[in-house]
């Protein structure tokens, strides 16, 4: 299926965006110490913007780390299988662990990584960071602890989410009908 970008609907402009991810961050400086570091995952690719953006606000002292994980390929569902890319993690034993992804729907790819992240790498606490939760998709008990917009059953694009590796590069969230 061949999508242009004339196409595309504006479903969250660019400056609504960034002042959600703002507040978000505020909520997540409210729930730690300043003092204590906090180890942020990125789930790449669809998460970087979104992830650049929220450690920009972040007060405590922040350690990057970056895995590469998808269910979905070029697909407009999930495979209902995880690939992993690049999973190397550094110890985390005893740290307070974030994983931040872009969208969460059926929960396999962050059910995978939570339970590598808790069982693996030892961490003393484990959260889950998400840009969209998609709940109507949800096949895996799993619950983001931050959010910063629910979503219904659109396929969106813009702000690092893709369809076929095109319209990462949004400062916007669109979808196609």
């Amino acid at each position: 299926m061949d999508k242009n970008i004339k196409d595309l609907k504006i479903l969250i402009d660019s400056n609504s965006l960034h002042k959600r991810i703002k507040e978000l961050a505020d909520k997540i400086n409210s729930k730690y110490n300043e003092n204590e570091p906090l180890t942020l995952i990125c789930v790449l690719r669809g998460a970087v913007m979104f992830y650049t953006e929220l450690v920009k606000h972040l007060k405590m002292p922040v350690k990057m780390e970056f895995v590469s994980l998808s269910s979905y390929g070029d697909n407009f569902k999930s495979s209902g299988k995880v690939k992993s890319f690049n999973l190397s993690l550094p110890t985390l034993k005893d740290e307070n662990v974030m994983i931040v992804e872009d969208i969460i729907d059926t929960g396999l790819t962050l059910d995978f990584l939570m339970k590598f992240v808790k069982l693996n790498c030892k961490a003393k606490d484990v959260k889950l960071a998400v840009l969209f939760d998609k709940k109507c998709a949800r096949k895996f008990d799993i619950e983001p602890d931050f959010i910063a917009y629910e979503i219904d059953d659109k396929f969106i694009v813009g702000f690092g989410l893709d369809y076929c590796g095109l319209y990462r590069n949004l400062d916007y969230i669109g979808y196609f009908e």
